[in-house]
């Protein structure tokens, strides 16, 4: 059964995103971000790519050439999933391919719009059985990547 992850109180998206990345790396873990469009899908790529030399970040989006052999993928939409190891959602609602992914991690920011569909989803996988694990980002700013 998926391991589910909520990330509650996260100031900083993209440095969250960042940290877990580099975490599941060093874990040889397969990454897929799940992003709202290919717009936001650049946008996060890029903001891996442009972390500091030391913490290299690979990743390519779902449609590049390498996909198939880069450890990060970055994809918008519900086909062309390469892997099944690691889901960070980034979008709003629940994915309907979420289940076939190990672990499953949601963000959720510090907006009322983020929060009130963060509890539809939370609500969603509970409602199914999921056990969920939740993490207070404000209060401790730790990553549960295994």
């Amino acid at each position: 059964m998926t391991r589910i992850d909520f990330y509650f109180n996260v100031a900083d998206k993209p440095q969250t995103i960042s940290d877990l990345v580099q975490s599941s790396l060093s874990k040889r873990r397969l990454v897929t971000i799940l992003a709202d469009d290919e717009s936001m899908a650049g946008k996060v790529s890029a903001g891996l790519w442009q972390k500091k030399a030391e913490s290299f970040l690979p990743n390519v989006l779902v449609n590049h050439t390498l996909a198939k052999q880069t450890p990060v993928i970055i994809h918008w939409q519900e086909n062309a999933l390469l892997q099944d190891d690691m889901l960070i959602n980034l979008t709003p609602s629940t994915p309907g391919f979420f289940s076939r992914f190990t672990h499953l991690v949601e963000l959720v920011g510090d907006e009322e719009h983020d929060k009130i569909a963060a509890r539809q989803r939370y609500k969603f996988y509970r409602d199914r059985g999921y056990e969920i694990k939740t993490f207070d980002h404000a209060q401790a700013n730790s990553l549960a990547v295994e």
